[in-house]
Protein backbone atom coordinates (compact mmCIF):
# COMPACT_ATOMS: atom_id res chain seq x y z
CA UNK A 1 0.00 0.00 0.00
CA UNK A 2 2.55 2.64 0.86
CA UNK A 3 4.77 1.62 -2.16
CA UNK A 4 1.52 2.29 -4.09
CA UNK A 5 1.61 5.67 -3.07
CA UNK A 6 4.76 6.60 -3.47
CA UNK A 7 4.28 5.39 -7.23
CA UNK A 8 1.14 7.32 -7.29
CA UNK A 9 3.35 10.88 -5.91
CA UNK A 10 6.24 9.81 -8.46
CA UNK A 11 3.59 9.70 -11.48
CA UNK A 12 2.07 12.83 -10.28
CA UNK A 13 5.21 14.80 -10.45
CA UNK A 14 5.65 13.38 -13.78
CA UNK A 15 2.30 14.23 -14.54
CA UNK A 16 2.89 17.83 -13.22
CA UNK A 17 6.71 18.02 -15.27
CA UNK A 18 4.96 16.91 -18.17
CA UNK A 19 2.40 19.34 -18.24
CA UNK A 20 4.18 22.35 -17.79
CA UNK A 21 7.05 20.88 -20.78
CA UNK A 22 4.00 19.82 -23.02
CA UNK A 23 2.04 23.36 -22.40
CA UNK A 24 5.00 25.26 -23.10
CA UNK A 25 6.07 23.51 -26.11
CA UNK A 26 2.71 23.87 -27.76
CA UNK A 27 2.00 27.01 -26.47
CA UNK A 28 3.93 28.40 -29.34
CA UNK A 29 1.27 27.04 -31.48
CA UNK A 30 -1.87 28.33 -30.26
CA UNK A 31 -2.25 24.92 -29.00
CA UNK A 32 -3.44 24.47 -25.11
CA UNK A 33 -2.40 20.36 -23.94
CA UNK A 34 -3.85 19.59 -20.66
CA UNK A 35 -1.50 16.06 -19.94
CA UNK A 36 -2.76 16.63 -16.38
CA UNK A 37 -6.15 15.64 -17.85
CA UNK A 38 -4.73 12.34 -19.35
CA UNK A 39 -2.72 11.20 -16.31
CA UNK A 40 -6.08 11.54 -14.27
CA UNK A 41 -7.78 9.60 -17.00
CA UNK A 42 -5.16 7.07 -17.04
CA UNK A 43 -5.22 6.65 -13.55
CA UNK A 44 -8.55 5.67 -13.47
CA UNK A 45 -7.75 2.78 -15.40
CA UNK A 46 -5.21 1.28 -12.81
CA UNK A 47 -6.99 2.64 -9.68
CA UNK A 48 -10.24 1.35 -7.98
CA UNK A 49 -13.10 3.87 -7.43
CA UNK A 50 -12.02 4.66 -3.96
CA UNK A 51 -8.74 5.60 -4.90
CA UNK A 52 -9.35 7.18 -8.58
CA UNK A 53 -12.06 9.75 -7.47
CA UNK A 54 -9.33 11.57 -4.76
CA UNK A 55 -6.87 10.77 -7.36
CA UNK A 56 -8.66 12.66 -10.07
CA UNK A 57 -9.77 15.33 -7.77
CA UNK A 58 -6.49 16.14 -6.46
CA UNK A 59 -5.10 16.60 -10.24
CA UNK A 60 -7.87 19.28 -11.31
CA UNK A 61 -7.14 21.01 -7.86
CA UNK A 62 -3.69 21.21 -8.08
CA UNK A 63 -3.95 22.70 -11.69
CA UNK A 64 -6.98 25.71 -10.59
CA UNK A 65 -4.59 26.20 -7.63
CA UNK A 66 -2.45 27.79 -10.68
CA UNK A 67 -5.00 28.94 -12.98
CA UNK A 68 -6.18 32.73 -13.01
CA UNK A 69 -10.29 31.69 -13.55
CA UNK A 70 -12.85 29.50 -11.57
CA UNK A 71 -11.35 27.87 -8.87
CA UNK A 72 -12.78 24.13 -9.08
CA UNK A 73 -13.64 23.63 -12.23
CA UNK A 74 -10.64 21.35 -13.05
CA UNK A 75 -11.31 19.49 -9.97
CA UNK A 76 -15.12 19.00 -11.26
CA UNK A 77 -14.58 18.59 -14.65
CA UNK A 78 -11.99 16.04 -14.19
CA UNK A 79 -13.89 14.34 -11.45
CA UNK A 80 -17.00 14.15 -14.49
CA UNK A 81 -14.20 12.68 -17.03
CA UNK A 82 -13.03 10.17 -14.27
CA UNK A 83 -16.77 9.03 -14.37
CA UNK A 84 -17.46 8.36 -17.73
CA UNK A 85 -14.21 6.64 -17.45
CA UNK A 86 -15.30 4.39 -14.66
CA UNK A 87 -18.80 3.61 -16.68
CA UNK A 88 -16.32 2.43 -19.68
CA UNK A 89 -13.79 0.47 -18.01
CA UNK A 90 -15.23 -2.48 -17.71
CA UNK A 91 -16.98 -2.78 -20.93
CA UNK A 92 -13.46 -1.46 -23.14
CA UNK A 93 -9.63 -2.61 -22.89
CA UNK A 94 -7.02 0.39 -22.25
CA UNK A 95 -3.95 -1.96 -22.87
CA UNK A 96 -4.22 -0.84 -26.35
CA UNK A 97 -4.01 2.05 -28.34
CA UNK A 98 -7.38 2.72 -29.38
CA UNK A 99 -9.21 3.06 -26.48
CA UNK A 100 -6.81 5.08 -24.70
CA UNK A 101 -7.00 7.79 -27.50
CA UNK A 102 -10.38 7.68 -28.77
CA UNK A 103 -11.29 8.17 -24.48
CA UNK A 104 -9.02 10.92 -24.24
CA UNK A 105 -9.77 12.84 -27.14
CA UNK A 106 -13.44 12.71 -26.44
CA UNK A 107 -12.86 13.71 -22.78
CA UNK A 108 -10.31 16.30 -23.40
CA UNK A 109 -13.32 18.17 -26.02
CA UNK A 110 -15.63 17.61 -23.20
CA UNK A 111 -13.78 19.20 -19.98
CA UNK A 112 -12.44 21.80 -23.18
CA UNK A 113 -16.04 23.32 -23.79
CA UNK A 114 -17.13 22.19 -19.93
CA UNK A 115 -14.62 24.73 -18.57
CA UNK A 116 -15.91 27.62 -19.88
CA UNK A 117 -19.53 26.81 -19.63
CA UNK A 118 -18.68 27.20 -15.32
CA UNK A 119 -16.57 30.00 -15.82
CA UNK A 120 -19.58 31.61 -18.01
CA UNK A 121 -22.00 30.47 -15.62
CA UNK A 122 -20.72 31.26 -11.94
CA UNK A 123 -18.83 34.53 -13.06
CA UNK A 124 -20.76 36.11 -16.03
CA UNK A 125 -17.38 36.56 -17.84
CA UNK A 126 -16.75 34.53 -21.15
CA UNK A 127 -13.23 33.05 -21.86
CA UNK A 128 -13.88 30.61 -25.02
CA UNK A 129 -11.17 28.65 -26.28
CA UNK A 130 -9.81 29.20 -29.49
CA UNK A 131 -10.96 26.01 -31.90
CA UNK A 132 -7.57 25.55 -32.97
CA UNK A 133 -6.44 25.14 -29.49
CA UNK A 134 -9.33 22.94 -28.34
CA UNK A 135 -9.42 20.76 -31.26
CA UNK A 136 -5.17 20.65 -31.46
CA UNK A 137 -4.95 20.28 -27.56
CA UNK A 138 -7.05 17.35 -27.62
CA UNK A 139 -5.60 15.96 -30.92
CA UNK A 140 -2.29 16.29 -28.73
CA UNK A 141 -3.53 14.69 -25.60
CA UNK A 142 -5.08 11.60 -27.53
CA UNK A 143 -1.87 10.58 -29.43
CA UNK A 144 0.09 11.08 -26.07
CA UNK A 145 -2.45 8.60 -24.45
CA UNK A 146 -1.26 5.48 -24.98
CA UNK A 147 2.00 6.22 -24.18
CA UNK A 148 0.76 7.48 -21.00
CA UNK A 149 -1.93 4.81 -19.91
CA UNK A 150 0.91 2.53 -21.01
CA UNK A 151 3.25 3.75 -18.08
CA UNK A 152 0.79 4.24 -15.94
CA UNK A 153 -0.76 0.75 -15.97
CA UNK A 154 3.17 -0.34 -16.54
CA UNK A 155 4.06 1.25 -13.26
CA UNK A 156 1.28 -0.72 -10.83
CA UNK A 157 1.24 -3.41 -12.86
CA UNK A 158 -2.33 -4.80 -11.58
CA UNK A 159 -4.89 -2.60 -10.19
CA UNK A 160 -4.65 -0.72 -6.80
CA UNK A 161 -6.52 -2.70 -4.04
Amino acid sequence: MMWNACKFILLFMLATVCHWAVATLFSFCGISVNMMLVFALAFCTVFRQEFGYPAVFLCGLFLDFFGTKLFGNNAFSFTLAAFMVYLLRERLDFDGIFTPFITTLFLTLLVGLLNPLLIQWFTQSAQWPSVIGLLGGALAGALLAPLVFWSVRRSFRQKVR
